[in-house]
C-alpha cells in the first residue's frame, strides 16, 4: 500500500512538501550567486582566469542539478 505525498494548501492550490522545499532552495541559492559578484582567480589545471564568481556558482548549480537528475532517474529505473 502506497502513501501519499505530504502537501500543503498554497492560494488553493496543494502542493507538495517536496516542492516547497526545492523552491526554497533554489531561492537562496539564486540569492547567494547574485550577492557574490567580485571577481576571483581559478586555476583551471593549467590556465589561470579570472572570473565573476557569480559565474562559477551558477555553472557549479547547474552541473548539480543535471547530476541529481540523472541519479534520481537512475533510482526510478531501478525501483
Amino acid at each position: 500500500m502506497r502513501h501519499q505525498p505530504s502537501t500543503l494548501t498554497v492560494k488553493g492550490r496543494d502542493m507538495r512538501l517536496r516542492t516547497i522545499g526545492f523552491l526554497a532552495l533554489v531561492g537562496l541559492a539564486i540569492w547567494f550567486i547574485a550577492v557574490n559578484t567580485a571577481s576571483v582567480t581559478v586555476r583551471l589545471w593549467i590556465p589561470t582566469v579570472t572570473i565573476p564568481l557569480w559565474v562559477i556558482l551558477t555553472v557549479t548549480l547547474i552541473v548539480g542539478m543535471i547530476l541529481g537528475m540523472f541519479i534520481a532517474r537512475r533510482r526510478a529505473r531501478r525501483d
